[in-house]
């Protein structure tokens, strides 16, 4: 649900409504949490809030691409464990 404040200005139901429609096809891939609604004159200015999704690693490891190794059997796990990590020195 898209939190909607209007802070000045009067806006009908449905003119609320196509604007969080609107949003959600400019912004597909975002999550938005609240718009934020102004009448200026004829115009409207239009504010987005999004929420944070939080950023999940993908490593390559053993051939496999993965987030973590919760799946991964004993002997995956052991070949993690005895892999030879580099560093940049």
């Amino acid at each position: 649900m898209v939190k909607v404040n209007v802070i000045e200005g009067k806006f009908a139901q449905a003119e609320i409504d196509a604007y969080i429609e609107r949003a959600r096809k400019l912004y597909p891939e975002k999550r938005i949490e609240a718009i934020d609604l102004k009448e200026a004159g004829n115009d409207v200015e239009i504010g987005y809030h999004f929420s944070d999704v939080p950023f999940q690693r993908i490593r390559r490891i053993t051939g496999y691409l993965v987030g973590t190794l919760d799946r991964f059997n004993d002997a995956k796990r052991a070949e993690v464990s005895d892999r030879v990590k580099h560093s940049l020195v």
